[in-house]
């Protein structure tokens, strides 16, 4: 059975340049980049050229790159290597829950927190954080791509509401990196992370920009890796792949792929809305070009999971980190959606390989799985 694979939004497969880049570091060029004989200057001389590579891809200086691993310590470090107890921090109730958590964490520790909510249609009104400003606020941290949806986030004019009020500005960019030009100086913030895996990149490996004289703690202390900004030895293999990941998300960006994949998107969106009942998520909203997020009426999502993929197509109700939760997406909630609608709603996501084959194959297993599950339990 042919399978074709909808969830590029949980992780993607490493392209076979980036495979091709990492693979002399697991073996010949074994090196600790922090050593001084030649060995570790090799490893030292490719975790150089990768960063130099992100700064590239964010418009910054190589200075302001630090690498970690991945998405997640990247929100957490934002976050609490900013906050005193007595801060205040502002978020949005859809930001990842990497971020939510770490905002719960650090109001525990002392800080306040303000989440403000999204309009119906995914998006965050900037004047809802201007709003929430307070002489106490500290930072704001607002998400560029929403993980479920696709909405991109209004971050640019967010970034000059912190600028004048003089609060430092995180961006989580994992799902908007290599969907979207990325450009921190326009953006105006002051820490941004992304995730290598998100963008044919290996697991395990990201990224910061953190602009220079901006005051953040590590979050993990020792050695004086990474500018003193995070402790340990390098993932050198990681690293190089990562560079080379966003080598190839920049080429994507410049060659039509991403417009190409919008046309594959809209093709199985038009496709999927014959179905009586059915709906996209964010619809009017700006979205990232991979993403639909779509509820099926009169379906249980997380059956449609299952019967998709006994017919070889991988979908997601959701946020992988959710995988297995009974709670219907905090986002969907937060757009307005009722329990039973959230938890009607799948989400599409493509690779940037995806093919009119691949959304054709789509097209023919949704429709029936729909209408079997409809006849046999409609919700």
């Amino acid at each position: 059975m042919r399978r074709v694979y909808c969830d590029a939004n949980a992780t993607t497969p490493l392209l076979p340049e980036v495979l091709e880049a990492m693979h002399p570091y697991w073996m010949e060029r074994f090196g600790n980049a922090s050593s001084i004989h030649t060995p570790g200057q090799q490893a030292r001389t490719a975790v150089d050229q990768a960063r130099e590579s992100v700064a590239r891809f964010l418009n910054c200086h190589d200075a302001e790159v630090a690498f970690n691993s991945g998405g997640t310590e990247g929100a957490n470090t934002a976050i609490f290597g900013m906050l005193r107890a007595g801060d205040h921090l502002i978020t949005t109730s859809i930001e990842h829950s990497a971020v939510l958590r770490a905002a719960e964490r650090a109001a525990e520790r002392g800080a306040s927190v303000t989440f403000v909510g999204p309009q119906p249609d995914g998006l965050i009104d900037p004047e809802t954080i201007r709003a929430a400003l307070r002489p106490q606020t500290r930072l704001i941290s607002v998400m560029l791509a929403n993980n479920e949806t696709g909405v991109v986030q209004p971050v640019e004019e967010i970034g000059k509401i912190a600028a004048a009020a003089d609060a430092f500005f995180y961006i989580d960019a994992v799902q908007g990196a290599g969907k979207l030009p990325l450009d921190v100086r326009r953006l105006r913030c002051h820490v941004l992370t992304i995730s290598a895996h998100k963008m044919h990149g290996p697991k395990g490996v990201g990224a910061m920009y953190v602009r220079r004289g901006t005051p953040l703690d590590a979050l993990l202390v020792g050695g004086s890796h990474e500018r003193r900004l995070r402790a340990g030895t390098q993932n050198v293999p990681a690293i190089v792949g990562l560079g080379k990941a966003v080598e190839l998300a920049m080429e994507s960006l410049e060659d039509g792929t991403m417009e190409r994949v919008a046309q594959l998107r809209d093709r199985l969106e038009a496709g999927i809305l014959e179905i009586a009942g059915t709906s996209v998520n964010g619809a009017g909203a700006p979205r990232v070009a991979n993403t639909a997020n779509i509820r099926f009426e009169q379906v249980e999502g997380e059956a449609l999971v299952i019967a998709l993929d006994l017919k070889g197509v991988a979908v997601s109700g959701g946020s992988a980190c959710h995988s297995g939760s009974t709670e219907p997406s905090h986002v969907l909630l937060a757009m307005g959606l009722d329990k039973n609608a959230a938890r009607a709603s799948l989400r599409f996501s493509l690779l940037k390989t995806a093919t009119w084959e691949d959304v054709d194959q789509v097209l023919r297993v949704v429709p029936e799985a729909v209408e079997h599950l409809r006849a046999l339990a409609p919700v």
